[in-house]
C-alpha cells in the first residue's frame, strides 16, 4: 500500500470520511495535518503550514499528498513546485478509487467520462503551467498547444458519451420489458458505506461484493425478490458522498436514472452515525436525489445498523432528521435481518397506496371528460 499525508478539515467526519478515501484509494496515511480553512488562494493552505508540510515530506517521503478539498490547477502546480511530490485533490481521489472499482463496461465507460471531464475543466490551465516547467503528478501533457489538447479531450469524451448513449437506450429497453411484464422497481439509495448491498444481499438472497469501504458499488446491479407472493424486482446503486461534484452525477446518470424510474426507492441511512454526521449525510443525499429529480411520496426510510443502538436513540435520530411525520420509515439490520419482513410489508402497503390513488385518479378522469 501506498503512503499518503492527507491534509483535512479540523472535524472529525470530515477527517474519518477523508481517511476512508484515501484507504478506498489504497493509501495508507501516515499523517494527517488539520486545518480549518483549506481555500487560502496560493496553496489552499498558509505559508506557515506549507513549511511544516515540506518539513514532513522530506522525512516521511510520502508517495502522495491528499488535499481534502477540490484544488485549482494552479494551486496544485504551486504545492507540487514545493513539495516535489504528487498532489490528489478530493476530487482525483475520487476518481481513482472509481477506477479501481469500475467491473463492468457500463461503469468503466463512466469514470472514463469522469476523468475526462475533469481534466477539461483544467485543460487550459494546465497547458499555461506545464510551459513552466512540469512538476511531479501534475500530469504533465508535453508540448500540447491548447487548442489541441483540449479539442482532444472534447473528441474524446464524444465517443464516450455515444458508448453510454447506446448503454441507456439499452437500459430502457430492459425497463419497457420490465413494465411490460407487470414487475414494479425498488430502488436502494443511499449515502456510500451505509449498508445498501448488505440489504440488498439480505433482501434477496444475493451474495455481491460487501465492505466497509467506500464505493463497494459502482455498477446497478437488479435482482428479482417477492414481497407478499408478488414479484418485484430490486437494484443497488452507487452510493453518495459530500461535495460530489455534478459532473460526476452527471457521468453516472445512466446508472443513477434507476432512481427516477423506480416505483419505491429505499433510502439507506447509517443510523449508528453521530447526530452532525448523520445529519450532513442525510442532507448530502437528499440533495443529490433532489437534483436527479427523485420524487419523495416515493421514498421509504430505512434505519440501518440498529441493532448496535438502543430505541431511545433511534426515535431522537428519527426525530432530528424529521421523519416522524412521514410513517415512511423502518429501523432495520441488514446484517442480522431484522425488521426486514417489516420492510417488505412497508413497501407492499405504499405500493398498494400507489395503486389505489393511481385508480381514483383515472376514475376522476374519465367523470371529468363526461
Amino acid at each position: 500500500m501506498n503512503s499518503a499525508i492527507l491534509i483535512t478539515y479540523d472535524a472529525e467526519d470530515a477527517i474519518i470520511e477523508a481517511k476512508g478515501l484515501c484507504d478506498a484509494a489504497g493509501y495508507q496515511v501516515v499523517h494527517t495535518i488539520k486545518q480549518k480553512f483549506l481555500k487560502r488562494p496560493k496553496y489552499g493552505i498558509s505559508g506557515g503550514v506549507l513549511e511544516e508540510l515540506e518539513e514532513l515530506a522530506g522525512k516521511l517521503r510520502p508517495d502522495v499528498i491528499v488535499f481534502d478539498e477540490i484544488l485549482k490547477p494552479s494551486q496544485n502546480y504551486n504545492l507540487a513546485s514545493v513539495l516535489h511530490r504528487e498532489i490528489l485533490d478530493r476530487e482525483a481521489l475520487i476518481l481513482e478509487i472509481f477506477e479501481s472499482r469500475s467491473s463492468s463496461a457500463e461503469s468503466k465507460l463512466q469514470v472514463k467520462l469522469a476523468q475526462l471531464r475533469y481534466e477539461m475543466s483544467r485543460a487550459k490551465e494546465k497547458v499555461r503551467l506545464s510551459s513552466m516547467g512540469e512538476q511531479p503528478g501534475f500530469m504533465g501533457i508535453g508540448k500540447f498547444e491548447v487548442d489541441v489538447y483540449y479539442n482532444d479531450i472534447k473528441h474524446r469524451m464524444k465517443t464516450v458519451r455515444s458508448k453510454l448513449e447506446k448503454a441507456g437506450k439499452q437500459r430502457e429497453l430492459h425497463r419497457q420489458g420490465r413494465k411490460r411484464m407487470g414487475f414494479k422497481i425498488i430502488s436502494l439509495a443511499g449515502y456510500t458505506s451505509a449498508g445498501k448491498t448488505t440489504l440488498f444481499n439480505k433482501m434477496t438472497g444475493e451474495t455481491r461484493a460487501q465492505s466497509k469501504e467506500l464505493f463497494t458499488t459502482l455498477s446497478t446491479t437488479t435482482r428479482r425478490v417477492t414481497i407478499n407472493s408478488e414479484p418485484f424486482l430490486i437494484s443497488d446503486t452507487v452510493g453518495f458522498i459530500s461535495k460530489l461534484p455534478a459532473y460526476m452525477i452527471d457521468a453516472f446518470k445512466s446508472t443513477l436514472e434507476e432512481l427516477v424510474h423506480a416505483d419505491i426507492i429505499i433510502i439507506v441511512i447509517d443510523v449508528n452515525d453521530a447526530l452532525l454526521e448523520l445529519k450532513k449525510k442525510f442532507a448530502s443525499c437528499m440533495r443529490t436525489l433532489s437534483e436527479l429529480g427523485v420524487e419523495k411520496d416515493r421514498m421509504i426510510y430505512a434505519l440501518n445498523k440498529e441493532d448496535l443502538l438502543e430505541h431511545g436513540e433511534i426515535d431522537e435520530k428519527v426525530n432530528m432528521l424529521s421523519l416522524t411525520e412521514t410513517k415512511k420509515w423502518i429501523s432495520v439490520s441488514a446484517k442480522t435481518g431484522n425488521n426486514i419482513k417489516d420492510l417488505k410489508k412497508l413497501i407492499k402497503d405504499i405500493i398498494e397506496n400507489q395503486n389505489s390513488y393511481k385508480s381514483r385518479k383515472e376514475v376522476f378522469g374519465v367523470q371529468k371528460n363526461w
